[in-house]
């Protein structure tokens, strides 16, 4: 990648590295958001238990994701760790910087079609868009999501257009699904339609908080709720609204309603 982090990363903190140099004992590697920093992996390190070869958990070339166990600030010596990092988290990290690096590719598309090279495209927008949101691809996210149209940032009008138009083309975030099903009925000689306006009432406040809802009939009592988001937290929130709304609306009307998962 192009853009690199200034400074030195803090302890505890999860980087990108490549396999630079093998030791018998210690792993010398490149850290990747950083300029021209170096860190080590003691032998210790590596994997849990006894390690006869270290080529047999890493080669030269190789990407890890390693835990910053210390930092000396004075002689900029880094001491790493690869086996205190969970999978999870491993995951999380590589996805983050190949997101990093798709939100890259978008700038040095930008760059191309204002005949300009990446180094500028930097120095007139990317730097920023780092500095304000922490990440290229979280700026892309908050401008695909219509949080931000990056005007306060006092970026030069036209580069700001582009970028916005490029990234709303270009980035889909994923969705996610919260669902649950209702159990609704009334023993009221209208019960049929109290379910029915509540349904359409729980719609209607679906859409004014601005939630994405699928409704539909399954089979008398059951509905089912259905509520999408980029935001996890926002799709299970919006669910628990929803489903409480219709719940409260046909109860008052006599009805008798549930949710369940």
């Amino acid at each position: 990648m192009f853009y690199k982090k200034q400074g030195l990363p803090e302890e505890s903190d999860v980087v990108i590295c490549t396999v630079k140099k093998i030791l018998p004992h210690s792993v010398f590697v490149d850290l990747d958001e950083y300029e021209n920093l170096e860190g080590m992996l003691h032998i210790s390190e590596v994997a849990p238990g006894r390690i006869r070869n270290l080529r047999d958990y890493v080669i030269e070339g190789k990407k890890l994701v390693c835990k910053i166990l210390k930092v000396d600030t004075y002689q900029r010596q880094i001491d790493l760790s690869l086996r205190r990092v969970p999978i999870s988290l491993m995951k999380k990290k590589n996805e983050e910087y190949k997101q990093e690096q798709k939100a890259e590719k978008l700038l040095e598309f930008l760059a191309k079609n204002n005949k300009i090279d990446i180094k500028t495209v930097y120095e007139k927008i990317g730097n920023k868009l780092v500095e304000e949101f922490g990440g290229l691809y979280y700026a892309f996210e908050e401008i695909v999501k219509d949080k931000t149209d990056l005007r306060h940032l006092k970026i030069e009008e036209k580069l700001r257009k582009d970028v916005i138009e490029l990234v709303k083309d270009k980035i889909k975030l994923p969705e996610f699904r919260a669902k649950t099903f209702l159990i609704l009925s009334s023993p009221t000689s209208i019960g049929i339609r109290d379910i029915k306006e509540s349904v359409s009432k729980g719609v209607e406040f679906a859409n004014k908080n601005n939630y994405k809802v699928k409704l539909s009939y399954v089979s008398a009592p059951r509905y089912k709720l259905e509520v999408f988001s980029t935001d996890h937290k926002t799709a299970e929130k919006g669910l628990k609204e929803i489903s409480e709304f219709i719940i409260k609306e046909l109860i008052s009307r006599g009805g008798v309603a549930e949710s369940q998962k």
